[in-house]
């Protein structure tokens, strides 16, 4: 399959890897139907956080499940998903407290590189939300941003204590979007 892999800041090559599979009875393996760039996929391109050796890139994806290993229960092979960028189990106490990407398990996404054709998504159940049916097409570059900026944004939300009528001092200085 092809995918993407930054070999340093400022170079950044499609490049045949290795097909995903199932390694562990809690894995998923998806196509990926859309995937971004974010903003901190910038930081290595341009220098600002070291690269050592050839990298997959990207964690923000949504796709088409295609494989689950044995232990998956709320997904199944043909359901559409988002996918978060941390692979949480969400069983555990802080998964449980609302803070999925702190969890006991978590797996970052980026490092098994998202932007390519397929992606194995460790610990699936507690990753992968399927949504009701396949979305339209113009409806899914619009489910990217429950890929990673709903949950960054919630996560700051709720650390700043910001609540129906209460302002924090975090959302007043915050763009609005």
């Amino acid at each position: 399959m092809r995918g993407a892999m930054i070999h340093g800041p400022g170079d950044v090559r499609l490049e045949q890897r290795d097909d995903p599979r199932i390694e562990e009875p809690t894995d998923a393996v998806i196509r990926v139907v859309a995937a971004c760039v974010c903003g901190s996929d910038l930081w290595p391109y341009r220098g600002a956080n070291p690269v050592h050796r050839p990298s997959p890139m990207g964690h923000e994806y949504v796709g088409v499940v295609k494989q689950v290993g044995d232990a998956v229960t709320s997904i199944r092979p043909g359901d559409f998903v988002v996918g978060s960028f941390m692979a949480s189990d969400n069983t555990c106490e802080i998964c449980l407290a609302g803070y999925q990407s702190r969890c006991v398990n978590v797996r970052p996404m980026g490092a098994l590189g998202a932007q390519a054709e397929r992606l194995r998504v460790p610990l699936a159940d507690g990753t992968l939300v399927a949504t009701p049916g396949e979305p339209d097409a113009d409806l899914i570059p619009s489910l990217l941003a429950a890929s990673d900026v709903l949950g960054t944004g919630w996560f700051g939300a709720e650390a700043a204590a910001v609540g129906p009528g209460r302002r924090s001092r975090s959302s007043v200085t915050a763009p609005s979007v």
